[in-house]
């Protein structure tokens, strides 16, 4: 008997009992459309990432206060970092074109006519706006002369310009940052939420020494943020940068840093493997989907063995050999996990495209999970077709027909 013939004969049986071919297919179906949305939302959530990762820059060698490696947010209250050691830097490192130092807090009570919320103060230098980068979009930014006169000046971020002077444009008008009053000269640019998931609108920009003297009380910094001129001499920026501050605070390895220094290649590095080990973990659960609707198929097909152990026997009697049985069943296998792969691709696919609509979930669509699918539904197919093929190929003819 011909191939085409033996996968028309799989087929027609098939077609014969559709809601066990449907409940053959349900398994495939959900794993095989699990999969593919779990694969375009990892895609997507990779992206947003590297996108907030790039916001960073590539050519930024930031130093926060606190110990620790890799990607850490500044840790509040820490006083080790010090307008000193930003000096230090300009003094010594080679090959940098920014250097500003930033001191913040957080839930700083604000108020602005009748209207109250806590947001955000960053105290920063004049070169901030630059070295971020992060204009203003409406007014100006912090000046060298406000850093000289300590003025009272304070940029704000559009969500908390919303929140304190709803629709109205904040430049010009008062507000009072912990019971201090500032003249509002500008509005930041909307951005971005940050590389730690964070939304940086809702902030009060003043100048560092206003901060420093005035708001904060202290003569410690949060961070210092140092823009090189050349991306490629970060990475020996930042040995140099380490090499310096132990200097300066007099830390000798292996002891415990009292600061750490974060490059843009350790927070890509950093989210490349969230992202990585995250989408492993989803599509694990997918594959697991799969592997428990290839059981249910292959239990079904061994009942639908028993079931028909009268038509094989007839099939056998009338000159049809072991390997055309076989052949047969492992071909309605095949058939049942590639068309519940056609119907859970389409599904995922769908769904892929409603879910950014829908929800603030993000999906990129790609070839891969489609491969990926093909190659899933046939390994099922395969594996678990091949033990109800062989019980089929193995009934003896006189047993069947008995």
């Amino acid at each position: 008997m011909s191939l085409p013939r033996i996968a028309a004969e799989g087929l027609r049986a098939l077609a014969a009992h559709r809601l066990r071919t449907f409940l053959m297919m349900a398994g495939t179906i959900v794993g095989i459309g699990s999969l593919v949305v779990i694969m375009a939302i990892g895609k997507g959530t990779e992206q947003e990432v590297m996108k907030r990762v790039n916001s960073f820059g590539i050519r930024l060698v930031k130093i926060n206060a606190g110990g620790g490696r890799g990607y850490t947010k500044p840790q509040a209250g820490v006083v080790t970092l010090k307008q000193e050691d930003a000096q230090a830097i300009r003094d010594s490192l080679k090959g940098w074109d920014i250097v500003t130092c930033v001191a913040q807090k957080h839930a700083v009570p604000m108020k602005a006519g009748g209207r109250e919320c806590q947001g955000d103060v960053f105290a920063v230098d004049s070169d901030w706006h630059e070295a971020m980068p992060w204009p203003a979009k409406e007014g100006d930014g912090i000046s060298p002369e406000d850093m000289a006169t300590l003025a009272h000046v304070a940029v704000l971020g559009t969500r908390l310009a919303k929140a304190l002077f709803g629709d109205e444009s904040p430049v010009g008008s008062d507000i009072q940052i912990n019971n201090i009053r500032f003249r509002v000269k500008g509005l930041l640019e909307r951005h971005d939420v940050s590389p730690g998931g964070d939304d940086e609108n809702d902030r009060a920009v003043i100048p560092l020494t206003t901060g420093l003297r005035r708001v904060f009380n202290q003569n410690y910094l949060t961070y210092i943020r140092v823009r090189m001129k050349d991306a490629a001499d970060v990475p020996r920026a930042a040995e140099e940068v380490r090499q310096l501050i132990h200097a300066q605070h007099h830390v000798t390895p292996p002891e415990q840093d009292d600061f750490s220094v974060v490059t843009s290649a350790e927070v890509a590095e950093a989210a490349r493997g969230i992202s990585g080990t995250l989408n492993a973990l989803l599509v694990a659960l997918a594959g697991l989907a799969l592997l428990v609707g290839g059981v249910v198929m292959m239990n079904i097909l061994l009942v639908s063995v028993s079931e028909r152990t009268r038509e094989i026997g007839l099939r056998r009697a009338v000159g049809a050999c072991r390997r055309a049985i076989f052949l047969q069943f492992l071909t309605e296998a095949l058939a049942v996990t590639l068309a519940g792969t056609a119907i859970g691709v389409v599904l995922g696919w769908g769904a892929s495209l409603l879910l950014p609509r829908l929800t603030s979930i993000k999906t990129v669509i790609s070839w891969e999970p489609f491969a990926l699918a093909i190659v899933f539904a046939l390994a099922v197919g395969l594996v678990f077709g091949v033990q109800p093929a062989r019980r089929a190929a193995r009934l003896s003819p006189v047993d069947a027909l008995r």
